[in-house]
């Protein structure tokens, strides 16, 4: 999604467009991954003095809520990327070493077996992390030259 298909979204589900959230959309369209509400909280802070870290982080969560953003949990905490063009319903695939994310078409919920029948299940996110085919590649080539050198 560019700039302003996000702002698009944002004003269809009745959201005041204000230059805060512009540039929300504008640093999330140009960023080539994932953004931590911190790092999104010190871009704004250099343009809007004042502005607070919770209302940053509230502003993620709306996005978020609205399925402009995706919400990732890494080890170091959460951060978010512009939604995935084209997959409703979908998960992911991550790499572990680059951060890149793989979208996933298929659902495992449905083979789910061992969920109490009085258990209401109101959404479900299945991430699965490992090594893309390109850092799987490095990490062998660099246990190859360790071994070579001792």
């Amino acid at each position: 999604m560019n700039s302003e298909e996000i702002i698009k979204v944002m004003a269809s589900q009745g959201l005041r467009i204000t230059e805060q959230r512009r540039t929300i959309a504008k640093l999330f369209a140009d960023a080539e991954g994932y953004l931590a509400p911190k790092d999104v909280y010190e871009h704004m802070e250099k343009t809007y003095t004042g502005l607070s870290f919770d209302t940053v982080y509230r502003n993620l969560r709306v996005l978020h809520e609205m399925d402009v953003l995706e919400q990732f949990v890494f080890e170091d905490g959460i951060r978010f990327k512009v939604h995935c063009g084209g997959h409703d319903h979908h998960h992911h695939l991550m790499c572990i070493s680059c951060e890149k994310t793989i979208p996933v078409e298929y659902c495992p919920m449905p083979q789910m077996n061992g969920i109490p029948a009085d258990f209401q299940v109101i959404r479900h996110k299945f991430e699965i992390f490992g090594y893309c085919k390109d850092c799987k590649q490095e990490a062998s080539n660099a246990s190859e030259l360790t071994g070579l050198q001792t």
